[in-house]
């Protein structure tokens, strides 16, 4: 079995997005319906939090310094000042922001979901660094895990109620040809947020079912860890190495108490992940 450990013992509400920022060595990660950002210095073990107005679902570095926030009503920026400002202001009532990355040339593609869950609800769309707007999927209920593979020509997507991780063609910052990768089996939980590693497997959190895996390029299940919550809701490497397995984990919903529930979780040495790409605006 690998050992895991607890990074931080936060209690999130709905702990997700975990981002390693290279050239600060820390760990982004966010509480949605706390509308918290937390910042892990592994070095010195200091988590800091910041408190934003409304809820927030993903988080990732800029190139000019900063961050780019996916939030309930649109897109925002944080300057390396902490100043706020909209990037893509599109509030709908009863949606939200949920799981967003960013893609290879610079690109955020970020997801939304009805607080209901309601079918079809949610979206996937490009927000490009000057703002422009591509709306890639319409008819989304859970938007959740998005990941390339090292050479770029791969980008992995989750809709959770659909229970597959599918893969589209990416070509020229465009995805293509949209088809079942990997399907998970009932009982063993929902597919939530995913990262690809430095091999091309990709790791993926499930809801539900206690535990994260590792799938091979050619969609084999290789590898599955344990874990002592059982709804982990998303993964990152990070580390000097990036060799660290960082997992966020939920205590919303849960019948039953669980100590490390909410918590950030790392699987140390499980293998390799990808340098994360700035977003350009």
């Amino acid at each position: 079995m690998t050992d895991w450990y607890e990074a931080v013992a936060a209690g999130a509400e709905l702990g997700e997005g975990p981002t390693w920022d290279a050239e600060s060595e820390n760990l982004w990660w966010v509480d949605i319906l706390a509308s918290h950002v937390h910042r892990l210095h592994p070095a010195t073990g200091t988590n800091e939090t910041l408190v934003l107005n409304q809820h927030v679902g993903a988080i990732a570095p800029r190139a000019t310094g900063g961050s780019v926030l996916n939030l309930r009503d649109g897109v925002g920026l944080l300057d390396p000042a902490g100043e706020f400002s909209w990037l893509h202001f599109e509030p709908v009532p009863g949606r939200r922001g949920n799981d967003a990355a960013v893609a290879p040339d610079g690109a955020l593609w970020a997801g939304t979901m009805r607080y209901d869950e309601a079918a079809g609800g949610g979206t996937l769309s490009r927000i490009a660094a000057d703002g422009a707007v591509t709306l890639v999927l319409d008819d989304v209920t859970v938007s959740n895990g998005i990941g390339w593979s090292p050479d770029g020509s791969r980008m992995y997507y989750v809709d959770s109620p659909t229970r597959r991780i599918d893969v589209f063609t990416f070509v020229d910052g465009q995805a293509r040809d949209r088809r079942s990768w990997v399907e998970i089996e009932q009982g063993a939980g929902w597919p939530d947020g995913l990262t690809v590693d430095s091999a091309g497997a990709v790791w993926v959190a499930l809801w539900d079912g206690a535990a994260v895996r590792r799938y091979t390029p050619d969609g084999r299940l290789d590898q599955e860890v344990p874990l002592p919550v059982s709804r982990p809701t998303s993964c990152a490497f990070g580390g000097s190495g990036l060799t660290d397995l960082y997992v966020t984990s939920a205590r919303t919903g849960l019948t039953r108490p669980q100590v490390e529930a909410g918590s950030l979780l790392v699987v140390p040495d499980v293998g390799r992940g990808l340098p994360q790409t700035c977003f350009a605006g």
